[in-house]
């Protein structure tokens, strides 16, 4: 059996068949059911001109067969006979096997059908005509029934051509409605395709469409939030290396090139070979502990995680002034690692616990393709013109304003959240300050 390599044809294909079987069932159903009831028609045409001519026979005194005339003789003449004893009272015009069949059946004692095996095919009814308890006479009654046969033929032929055309329409209309049907498959495919390939922070997010579309999008949803997570810990891991290796290697430049211009003394050599040798070691230690990092992330989807369990995570030992408020529904999730996102949130909340009065209160949500972090405290705020001072590294509002601090937290926040696709910003607040970090899907 021939098997479509498309869905499209495998389903065409399938209704096809299952459309041949049924409405190919019903046709013989109707072709038997009218060949019958053709057949009854014709007997009991036979029946009736048999009966109809039996009531026009009656017997004189001395027993002959008398046989009145009807109001219209012509029907008598029409495949009718009549016999008395045996004998052929009555009998019409017609060919010889006809004759011949018509007197066989008239001798079978009953009566009763028989059929003509030649062309034109008749069929023959015999009626027995008694008066009283005496068998007085026969009537056999003859039909042509070609037409008949030729009605059934062309309800046949008829119905076969109905079947082929149905099946025809019934493949090309399932083959357009599959098509059409796949059609948003085809389009979310190349769209994955295509933001796979370009940008992974594309979404199908939540859209008309139908029902059976939605699991779909939700898998390729997650497929590319993993793909993005994946990017982002590559991305962020470069990073890290490169911002983590690049004071050791400058150290081992500086010392390697102050080694080149001249003669040292014992002294200075054994010192610039201490400062190479400690640069390398820290670079090796670097480097074995990011690699680990990473080999221990084998497996499993790097940088993705609830966020309320790194806000847990990251507001432990700080005492009960801070306060976490859970909205309802589903927990979001960020396209982050735990680890990450309880780094950026640390200086965050330490910024919020040492300038509160009295509470600091920490949420979460998913809005319009992101999760926002929310840390807002109840303390004199930010003042203005500060909003983005506040990020520099060693800036602070008021130097005097009696807290510890060197103004290096929140710079290192915003590094972190920006290097993983992230945002640190803060909002306006009618009292105290707030601060949203921005953080990628997950």
């Amino acid at each position: 059996m021939i098997r479509p390599s498309t869905l499209r044809g495998r389903l065409a294909l399938f209704a096809l068949v299952t459309a041949a079987v049924w409405v190919g069932g019903l046709a013989w159903g109707f072709n038997a059911l009218l060949s019958d009831q053709l057949y009854t028609h014709a007997d009991d045409v036979l029946r009736t001109r048999a009966a109809a001519t039996a009531a026009l026979v009656t017997v004189d005194r001395h027993g002959g067969l008398i046989l009145r005339e009807p109001a219209d003789d012509a029907a008598l003449d029409a495949n009718l006979w009549v016999y008395q004893r045996g004998r052929a009272v009555e009998r019409p015009l017609g060919r010889a096997s006809l004759q011949r069949a018509a007197d066989r059946l008239a001798a079978r004692p009953g009566g009763g059908f028989a059929q003509t095996s030649d062309s034109p095919v008749s069929r023959l009814y015999a009626l027995p005509v008694r008066i009283g308890d005496r068998h007085v006479a026969t009537v056999v009654a003859a039909v042509d029934i070609d037409p008949y046969d030729k009605a059934a033929a062309v309800a046949q032929w008829g119905s076969a051509g109905f079947v082929v055309l149905l099946l025809a329409g019934v493949y090309v209309a399932t083959r357009v409605a599959v098509a059409r049907a796949l059609r948003p498959v085809d389009q979310m495919t190349h769209q994955a395709a295509r933001w796979s390939a370009r940008d992974v922070e594309h979404r199908f997010g939540v859209a008309r469409r139908p029902a059976e579309l939605d699991a779909l999008a939700q898998t390729l949803d997650g497929l590319l939030a993993r793909q993005s997570a994946v990017l982002r810990h590559e991305q962020q891991l470069t990073a890290e290396l490169s911002h983590e290796l690049r004071t050791p290697l400058s150290s081992i430049v500086a010392e390697t090139e102050l080694l080149t211009r001249g003669r040292r003394s014992e002294a200075e050599l054994a010192r610039a070979h201490a400062a190479i040798a400690a640069g390398a070691q820290r670079m090796a230690r670097i480097i074995e502990t990011l690699l680990s990092d990473a080999r221990a992330r084998t497996g499993q989807v790097p940088g993705r995680c609830e966020v309320y369990d790194a806000i847990d995570a990251a507001v432990q030992g700080r005492g009960p002034a801070v306060v976490v408020a859970r909205s309802p529904g589903p927990a979001p999730v960020a396209g982050l690692g735990a680890d990450v996102v309880e780094r950026i949130l640390a200086p965050v909340l330490d910024n919020a616990v040492r300038y509160a009065a009295t509470v600091v209160r920490v949420g979460a949500a998913q809005r319009d393709g992101t999760v926002e972090v929310t840390v807002h405290n109840d303390g004199p705020g930010v003042p203005d013109g500060w909003e983005e001072a506040i990020f520099e590294p060693g800036r602070r509002a008021d130097p005097e304003d009696g807290h510890s601090g060197a103004g290096l937290g929140l710079p290192l926040a915003r590094r972190l959240a920006r290097a993983g696709g992230g945002e640190l910003h803060v909002v306006p607040a009618a009292e105290g300050a707030t601060f949203v970090v921005t953080l990628p899907p997950g």
